[in-house]
């Protein structure tokens, strides 16, 4: 895999380094009282992922200009290498760089660290002490020839023997509807549950090929709301697949606006 995702010795070398940003994107109280990583910045989910009151849809995208004072405020600079992490085996923290990404950061500066921070905790020092950042100007704007896709261009993918839509919800929420045609793959198959990593790459691409999804094709993922996709779309980046999409409408715009389902009876 490439540096899309990153272990804890990867990072650990890289601490301190100027351009290095380290983001935990879990809530404050536990960035404050579990403790972090030492010089990482707290910039909890909730805070990049629109809610019911603002301008977005809930659980979507925060705006660009919202984004921008954000990571600004934060000491994120653009050019910065970010490396981000949870306690969730990486789903929210992938949010986070899909959202850069969305938002123009160079995606060869977005880094997961494999583990989250439990495997951190296991292996390096942890800290509460609070890094103190300088505030950045970071420039945001949306990039329409990013990764993100509309509802007619999944339309147009359903039947298309190019295209692989990928369903990435639980077994349970698949059979009780979904885009038609899709494939089913929980992201959290891609995850070992019990090292709490990233299942080695070998395993991967058994897996993947099992399901069809191959990187020759044009590859569609969808949720819910936008969260899981993004760990599943960070690990196919990291395993150089070179057409990934994602519906950030997901299954809560397609059934709104009447798009059909299939069920699994």
């Amino acid at each position: 895999m490439n540096d899309r995702i990153v272990g804890v010795e990867w990072l650990a070398e890289r601490l301190g380094t100027p351009g290095v940003a380290v983001v935990d994107v879990r809530d404050a109280w536990e960035y404050d009282g579990i403790g972090h990583v030492p010089g990482a910045i707290s910039v909890p989910f909730d805070t990049f992922r629109a809610d019911e009151h603002g301008a977005a849809e809930a659980g979507m995208l925060p705006g660009a200009d919202a984004f921008a004072e954000l990571m600004g405020s934060a000491g994120v600079a653009p050019d910065d290498d970010i490396v981000a992490y949870d306690d969730t085996h990486g789903v929210f923290a992938a949010r986070l760089l899909v959202t850069a990404e969305l938002y123009g950061h160079d995606p060869d500066r977005l880094h997961l660290l494999d583990g989250d921070y439990s495997v951190w905790n296991r292996a390096e020092p942890t800290t509460t002490e609070t890094p103190n950042r300088e505030p950045t100007e970071y420039p945001a704007e949306f990039r329409v020839d990013g990764p993100l896709i509309e509802r007619e261009t999944v339309e147009n993918a359903v039947g298309d023997p190019d295209a692989v839509i990928v369903d990435t919800r639980e077994g349970w929420e698949y059979e009780e509807g979904h885009i038609p045609g899709a494939v089913r793959l929980d992201w959290r198959e891609l995850v070992d549950t019990d090292a709490r990593t990233i299942r080695p790459e070998s395993a991967l691409q058994e897996l993947l090929a099992e399901r069809g999804i191959h990187p020759e094709k044009r590859i569609v993922l969808y949720c819910n709301t936008a969260r899981r996709i993004s760990h599943t779309y960070t690990v196919l980046r990291a395993l150089d697949y070179p057409e990934v999409s994602f519906y950030e409408g997901s299954l809560t715009e397609w059934e709104r606006e009447g798009g059909a389902l299939e069920t699994d009876e």
